[in-house]
C-alpha cells in the first residue's frame, strides 16, 4: 500500500511521532512518503494559511494527517490545509494529534474531532485516530499504542 503522511509540526514533536510511524509502516512493507507542511510558526487561531501547491493524493491508497493542538483546537495550519485540499474519498484516512497538556480532554479530543470533521467533509471516513499527550508520563506508551492502532487499521 502507498501511504502519504502530511504533518504540521512547529516544535518537532508531531514530526517525531510521524517519523516513528513511517518507520513502522515501512517495516510492515508499505511505501511511505512523509511531508512536513511549510506553515509559518506565528499563525494565530482563526488565521487562514494559503498554500502555493497542494499534494496530489491520487497516488496514495491511504493518508495520515498529523498536527498539534493549538488553543484547545486543531492548529490553524492544518485546518487551512484540509480546507484547501481536494476530495479524498475512497482513501483510508488516519488522524494523529499531539498536544502539550497531559490529558486528551484538555484540547486533544476536540482537535481530533475537528480534524475528523474536515476529513469527512472531503469524503473520507477516518479509520483510526491517535492522540499523544506530551506532558503525560506515559507518552512513549501512547506513541507506541497509537502507532500500533494506526498500523492495524491500514
Amino acid at each position: 500500500m502507498r501511504i502519504g503522511i502530511f504533518v504540521h509540526s512547529q516544535t518537532g514533536n508531531t514530526y517525531g511521532v510521524a517519523l516513528k510511524l513511517k518507520e513502522q509502516l515501512t517495516a510492515n512493507g508499505h511505501t511511505v512518503d512523509l511531508e512536513r507542511l511549510n506553515i509559518p510558526d506565528a499563525v494565530q487561531p482563526g488565521t487562514a494559511v494559503t498554500f502555493a501547491a497542494l499534494p496530489d493524493f491520487q497516488k496514495y491508497d491511504a493518508l495520515v494527517f498529523g498536527a498539534p493542538v493549538q488553543g484547545f483546537s486543531l492548529s490553524p495550519g492544518m485546518t487551512s490545509f484540509l480546507q484547501q485540499v481536494g476530495p479524498i474519498e475512497g482513501k483510508k484516512t488516519v488522524c494523529l494529534m499531539t498536544q502539550h497538556f497531559p490529558y486528551p480532554w484538555m484540547g486533544g479530543n476536540r482537535a481530533i474531532g475537528q480534524m475528523k470533521t474536515l476529513c469527512e467533509s472531503k469524503g473520507a471516513t477516518p479509520c483510526a485516530t491517535a492522540i499523544v499527550n506530551w506532558k503525560n508520563k506515559r507518552r512513549e506508551q501512547q506513541i507506541a499504542n497509537g502507532i500500533a492502532r494506526i498500523c492495524a487499521s491500514l
